[in-house]
């Protein structure tokens, strides 16, 4: 069976539609944390998009709140963090609005990551893109920020029955 073989089979319905865009974004998550896992030396796909956030943050974020951002535990984020603090990425510091919370606080580490190693990486991130036109990235675009929604409706629903 191939990609092609399967898209055609989920092509006919609603439904089959959605379930293949389900399994599409599992399968596309797992592909891409592969490849960049295997390209980015350094980093794995998740310390990365820790240190994205990280880095876009107007204040310093608590593991709550990044968590909640990268879908997934405190817990998970804690241990991204301190894999990061050892590579010097990033420093812990006590969060001023509560004392009981750590947030993560990037290093210069960071900034010249970001300035020099991760431009070659960039690259990747173009390819990735470039069998598309600007019109179908802005879709796309919609279409993902949409799928939020759709998660968060998922959420308060509670359990899947």
């Amino acid at each position: 069976m191939t990609l092609d073989d399967l898209i055609i089979r989920f092509s006919d319905t609603a439904e089959n539609q959605r379930k293949a865009v389900f399994s599409t974004l599992f399968i596309a998550g797992n592909k891409l944390q592969t490849l960049f896992d295997s390209r980015i030396p350094e980093l794995s796909l998740k310390q990365f998009m820790l240190l994205s956030l990280v880095r876009q943050s107007e204040e310093p974020l608590t593991f709550t709140q990044l968590g909640d951002l990268l879908g997934c535990s405190r817990q998970n984020v804690k241990k991204l963090a301190e894999i990061l603090v050892q590579k010097g990425f990033i420093a812990l510091r006590h969060s001023p609005l509560d004392k009981r919370a750590m947030c993560i606080c990037p290093t210069e580490k960071v900034s010249q990551y970001f300035q020099n190693d991760f431009s070659k990486y960039q690259n990747e991130l173009n390819y990735l893109f470039e069998v598309y036109t600007d019109r179908e990235v802005e879709t796309l675009f919609r279409l993902l920020s949409r799928l939020y929604a759709g998660i968060e409706n998922l959420e308060r629903k509670g359990e899947i029955p």
